[in-house]
């Protein structure tokens, strides 16, 4: 068939497989950006016989390249028609003659041309593992840009804890960078590579538990603060442990997304035959990793949200730490919401502001008047205390306004 190309999509991205030429003309008409795919790797899930002799040949002739799906690209997807396959993929062939691409051929009944590449079974699973691989390689390099950008120092952190588990994550670390990087070097893992790793899980696992934690806790500390003061105290130390702990859990997933490249690897050359099921587990294993993290950040988020209500509705008799604690909060927030766009959790994050003083006070006058005279008595008493409050840089609401802020006071 003339100017075919083939399609996989696993959900997370598109494999576009096909003669050189067509692949590019398809990938530039639909303004689509590419990775190589790596084609010839998939040489190592087929057999023997003529008909794998075919299929190896097609893989030599033909060039593949891999498009991470975003919304965008996403909707091109299913503007193809690709046909649902039982291992949770979208297949079809796309054709057009005299280089245009016009059409869309799915697979169906019987045989598909010789050109369809993907039409061989094992071909496919092949290309859906190595698919699955480019999205965790596109997460890690996205995680590794999120942790320059806060310029986060993994191990001064890691380092800083008395706890072994936490020092030994620096080991493992550079262990699986190097094994990653052998692994560029020669494209494939062999025995001696992964025994370097294979024990490492268990450490990675331990230390993305114990980050957890340390976030469950702070939103605990928080929940528990019942003075504005101590809250502001609270918020402001968050600035700088949510950072710190975030960075941890980013370099946990990073090392957990390289574990599971490794070992897709290793079953595309030991067991080829089970590297759809292994893929699937993995993938299984990492959205139940998602989800954790997913759920301990929003219970964060929770609570910082409610710091800054809590501030804003008590602002009148602190009029001093509620700026500090809605000012704290809003640091926190934007770098969780930072965070969870790194591993592709979905976000969404405006600042909030705080109160001012004068709209709470005309607030409490307004009800007060419109309760009668015993209301405008309750409303002048009440404003009266909380200017006494307010211009008072010694009073026991005020303890824990900074020194800056008395200079400003006093004049």
């Amino acid at each position: 068939m003339d100017h075919e190309v083939q399609l996989i999509s696993d959900g997370e991205g598109l494999a576009v497989i096909g003669q050189p030429a067509d692949v590019e003309r398809f990938l530039t008409s639909e303004g689509l950006t590419s990775k190589d795919l790596g084609l010839p790797r998939l040489k190592s899930v087929l057999h023997s016989g003529s008909v794998v002799a075919q299929a190896g040949s097609q893989i030599v002739a033909n060039t593949g390249r891999w498009v991470q799906l975003t919304p965008q690209s996403a909707a091109k997807v299913a503007e193809y028609g690709l046909r649902q396959t039982p291992k949770g993929l979208s297949t079809g062939v796309v054709r057009g003659p005299h280089g245009q691409i016009r059409n869309i051929v799915q697979f169906s009944k019987g045989p598909v041309s010789p050109q369809a590449l993907v039409a061989n079974p094992a071909v496919l699973a092949g290309a859906a593992g190595i698919m699955a691989q480019l999205a965790m390689k596109q997460t890690m390099d996205e995680i590794t840009d999120y942790l320059a950008a806060i310029d986060a120092k993994v191990d001064a952190v890691l380092r800083a804890q008395n706890d072994a588990v936490l020092a030994r994550m620096i080991g493992a670390g550079l262990v699986i960078d190097e094994t990653m990087t052998i692994r560029e070097q020669r494209g494939r893992v062999d025995d001696i590579m992964w025994s370097k790793v294979q024990t490492a899980p268990t450490t990675i696992a331990d230390t993305q538990a114990y980050a957890l934690l340390q976030l469950d806790a702070l939103a605990d500390r928080l929940e528990s603060k019942t003075y504005i003061n101590e809250l502001a105290a609270t918020a402001k130390e968050a600035e700088t442990v949510v950072r710190e702990w975030l960075a941890v859990l980013a370099r946990t997933f990073q090392l957990q997304d390289a574990i599971a490249v490794l070992e897709l690897d290793r079953v595309l050359d030991e067991s080829p035959d089970e590297l759809d099921g292994h893929r699937l587990g993995l993938k299984i294993a990492r959205q139940k990793r998602l989800t954790h993290i997913s759920d301990s950040t929003e219970r964060l988020l929770s609570r910082i949200n409610a710091a800054i209500a809590t501030a804003n509705a008590n602002v009148l008799m602190n009029p001093f730490d509620t700026p500090a604690v809605v000012r704290s909060s809003n640091h926190v927030l934007a770098g969780v919401h930072d965070f969870r766009r790194a591993l592709s959790i979905e976000s969404s994050h405006e600042a909030s502001e705080a109160r001012a003083w004068t709209d709470a006070a005309t607030d409490v006058k307004d009800k007060a008047l419109g309760a009668g005279a015993h209301g405008v008595s309750a409303a002048r008493n009440l404003g009266s205390e909380a200017i006494s409050r307010a211009g008072s840089v010694t009073g026991r609401l005020s303890s824990g306004i900074p020194w800056k802020g008395r200079r400003r006071n006093d004049g």
